[in-house]
Parts: structure tokens; C-alpha cells; sequence
């Protein structure tokens, strides 16, 4: 189990804070200070049904263990198969069983392994995983998995031929993703590695890399994938810019032969994208305080709602990218692109930059003021998930330093703070240690809140469980 973790908490990239572009703005209202309108991009459309099949059945990794081996390694009687039948029957959510291209059957990490998690005893398709151990060596147990299957099949067998380019690229990207605080994701450092071993042009893989890939790697909080209906560009610092089909497939880099490959996965991805904007949050488990809440409401649309919109009937949300100087929340993630601009000059000279459909990555100072629909579920907060619940984030003197939790993903929901409980720390002795004085992993900024009293902080708490 514990190499399983490993291997499904590693796959990502960019699906990351997706979103489209139908809602409309009111132009005769002053802009935030420090925010800068994000326009709509033209989007493609889809099927969702057929998006949701592509999503948890398809082939957009064509590589993967050997489906023999897979099965000595790993449980194939899950409950959490997401209902899915045949060869996927019993495989957890995170895995995908399909077939490589030279006819053998493979297992392979799927983006649900950054993008669905447990709570409250129950997957939740959509929801960033925040339990991920992104600390240990995937090299490691890459050189392990070669092992295995080299002695069962040879080398020059379908099946090794099958799971090469998957542990071949991991391997190459192992030593720059590795993070040393379980919890959050090294999601910006895989494209960035990954970019440095594929041609520009022809995505094929190149043995040695083409520019300097730097060790530090900035941590991230995964975003919810229900929020992409709201937004009009992709990532944090809302950089990704363009056809966000064309930007989240670029995960399948990590094992994909060449831009002839690219093409087929790039026709299926609008209508995952279609499928993407289909999800909607789930619902608060516990009893809420209506009254409370509509007191919330009232607080809320004073002090919030002009960055993070508006809900219920007349929802709005107006896009904003506030700037460094005013959001104040660390600012590493957003130096990144800049600090080394082979990651962006690479993506915007390749083949996901051709038209149709092209996408940019497009460098911003500032971070983009999210949606807030199921914020209760998405603990812990803020772009680098440095703070542990909502009370805390909007009373910033609160915020720990350091801090731990046990990654039981139902026995530590607290229903009060909302959020996850925590033991404050004084010093970081383990990986469960979320230190805030790290570099990229930061608590300050989004001073906001502190300006409530206690009593509206807790009315503003309860509306929020609400959406």
C-alpha cells in the first residue's frame, strides 16, 4: 500500500484550477485595488458523458505497469473503483487499466490522483487531494518496478517495451518534484521537468535535457476541478491562457511517444473539459445555522463578494488577478515563472502553443482572487495550503508557524474552525510538519478578514458552508 500511495499521488500537472468563461462582468464597477480583469478566451465545446468515460477509462497515458504485475503489487478488489466495470472493476479510482499501443494490457496513475480524495469516508471526484506524500523517491520505487518487470518478461519482451516510457519518465523527473511536507504538490515542477526532456515541436523524448532544471520546488495546494466553470484562466497566478483543453493535457508528457499521440489525446480533451465543467461541489455534511448564515451573507457581500463574486440566484463572479503588493500571500509560485522563463519560453514556442485550439503561458505578478463554491470541503487554504481552516484564515494573528495533522481525511474535519484540525508545532521533526517559514511555503497576506469581529468571522464561516 505504501508504494501504491506513492505512485497515484505523483501524477499530475495540468489540471490545474481549470475554468471557462459565461459569466458576464458589470463594467461600471470600480475594480479592487490592486485587481486586473482576466479576460475570456474562446473555449471548445464538448460531451460531458463522453469526457467522463475518456477521464476514468481512457488511454491519455498509453504506458503503464504490466496489468500481471500491477496485480502482485496492488489490491484489485476496491470498493472505490468510481463504479467502473471490466478490466477497471475493483482498480482503485486513481488507476486506470487500458491497453498500450503494442497490445498489451497496462496500469497507470490517472489525474484523479490529484484530483479526487476521501472525505468523510467518501470520494469525492473533483476535490483536490490533500493527503498526497509527494516526500518520497518515485525513482526509487520506479528502479524497483523495473526490476520486477524485467525479471518477469526480459527486456526486450511488448511488456517492457509497454512500461518503459512511463518509468523512464518519471525516473528523469524524480529528483526535481520531490517536496519535504506531505500534503501539498509539486504540480508547476512536473511540467517544468518534464518540458526540459521533449522537443518543442515533435514531443519526442530527448536522453538528456535541453536547459538547467533548477532543485527547488515550490509547493501548491490542489484546486478544486468544479471551480473551472467559473474561471477564465488556468493555474493560480492565472497564467494559462487560451484553450484549457490544450493546457491540461500536457500531463500526458510524462509518458507520451510524440506529437502524433499529442493530436489524439488533444481531440478527446474538450469534452473533458466539458465533463470538468459539469462537477459541482458537494454539500455540507452537518446541520447549518440559516440564520447565522444569512447574517454571513449580508457581512460577505460587503467585504468579499467584489473579488470572489457572488451566489445563489444572481451568481457572478468577475475574474480578478490581484497583484503581489496587495494580496501579500507569498509570492514564490508567482516569482517561479519568471526566476526561470525556460518553463513558459519552452510551452509558448511548442506544439501546444499551434493553432487551432493554442494555449500560452503567460507569466502574471499576482494571484487570481478564486471562486469560493465548496470552500468548506477544500482545506487547507490559500495557494500553497499553509493555512489549516477558515477561521484562521481570516484572522490571520492565528495562523500557526508550524503545524501538523494526521491525514485521517474524516476523524479530522472540525466543524467550527471548518477546516482541518492541527497540532501546533514548534519545530518541523517529520513530513506531516507544515512549516510556514520555508521558502514557497508562507502564511501571510489576505489580511482581509482581520478587519471582522470575532462574531462576524463566525457569521461569515457559516455562510461560506453554504456554497
Amino acid at each position: 500500500m505504501r508504494t501504491q500511495h506513492i505512485l497515484f499521488l505523483l501524477f499530475t500537472l495540468s489540471f490545474f484550477l481549470l475554468s471557462d468563461c459565461t459569466h458576464k462582468t458589470d463594467s461600471t464597477e470600480p475594480l479592487p485595488t490592486g485587481a486586473t480583469k482576466i479576460e475570456a478566451t474562446e473555449q471548445r465545446s464538448g460531451n460531458s458523458d463522453s469526457g467522463s468515460n475518456y477521464l476514468h477509462n481512457g488511454d491519455y497515458i498509453n504506458s503503464g505497469i504490466p496489468f500481471d504485475v500491477y496485480k502482485l503489487a496492488f489490491p484489485t478488489n476496491s470498493t472505490d473503483d468510481l463504479g467502473r466495470t471490466g478490466d477497471n472493476k475493483g482498480i482503485p479510482f486513481n488507476f486506470t487499466v487500458t491497453t498500450a499501443a503494442n497490445g498489451v494490457k497496462v496500469v497507470y496513475t490517472n489525474c484523479m490522483s490529484c484530483h479526487a480524495d476521501r472525505l468523510n469516508g467518501k470520494v469525492i471526484v473533483g476535490l483536490g487531494n490533500t493527503t498526497a506524500d509527494n516526500t518520497q523517491d518515485i525513482g526509487a520505487l520506479f528502479n524497483t518496478l523495473d526490476v520486477l518487470v524485467q525479471s518477469r518478461y526480459g527486456t526486450n519482451s511488448k511488456e517492457w517495451a509497454a512500461y518503459w516510457p512511463l518509468s523512464r519518465g518519471f525516473k528523469s523527473i524524480a529528483p526535481y518534484i520531490r517536496l519535504d511536507t506531505r500534503g501539498v504538490n509539486p504540480a508547476d515542477k512536473i511540467f517544468g521537468s518534464l518540458s526540459a526532456f521533449r522537443h518543442d515541436k515533435k514531443l519526442t523524448w530527448l536522453t538528456t535535457p535541453q536547459y538547467e532544471i533548477p532543485t527547488r520546488v515550490i509547493p501548491t495546494d490542489v484546486p478544486a476541478w468544479w471551480l473551472m466553470r467559473k474561471k477564465n484562466a488556468l493555474y493560480y497566478n492565472g497564467l494559462g491562457v487560451g484553450d484549457f483543453g490544450r493546457l491540461s493535457m500536457a500531463s500526458a508528457l510524462v509518458a507520451m511517444a510524440d506529437s502524433s499521440e499529442a493530436r489524439k489525446i488533444d481531440a478527446r480533451f474538450p469534452d473533458v473539459m466539458a465533463y470538468l465543467r459539469s462537477l459541482r461541489p458537494p454539500q455540507y455534511p452537518q446541520s447549518i445555522d440559516q440564520n447565522l448564515a444569512a447574517t454571513g451573507k449580508n457581512i460577505f457581500s460587503i467585504h468579499c463578494q467584489k473579488c470572489h463574486g457572488s451566489y445563489g440566484s444572481n451568481e457572478f463572479y468577475p475574474s480578478y488577478l490581484i497583484d503581489l503588493q496587495s494580496i501579500g500571500t507569498d509570492r514564490a509560485l508567482a516569482d517561479e515563472y519568471a526566476n526561470y522563463p525556460q518553463y513558459n519560453g519552452w510551452y509558448n514556442s511548442s506544439w501546444f502553443n499551434q493553432k487551432p485550439a493554442a494555449a500560452q503561458l503567460l507569466p502574471t505578478k499576482g494571484y487570481v482572487a478564486p471562486p469560493l463554491d465548496g470552500i468548506w470541503a477544500t482545506a487547507p487554504y490559500l495557494h500553497n495550503g499553509s493555512v489549516p481552516t477558515l477561521e484562521d484564515l481570516l484572522n490571520s494573528s492565528q495562523r500557526p508557524a508550524k503545524w501538523s495533522r494526521t491525514f485521517d481525511n474524516t476523524a479530522d474535519f472540525d466543524p467550527v474552525k471548518v477546516g482541518w484540525k492541527y497540532k501546533i508545532e514548534t519545530t518541523k521533526a517529520d513530513t506531516k510538519t507544515y512549516d510556514t517559514t520555508q521558502y514557497g511555503y508562507g502564511n501571510g497576506g489576505h489580511t482581509y478578514g482581520d478587519k471582522l469581529t470575532s462574531e462576524e468571522r463566525k457569521a461569515v464561516i457559516e455562510y461560506l458552508k453554504t456554497l
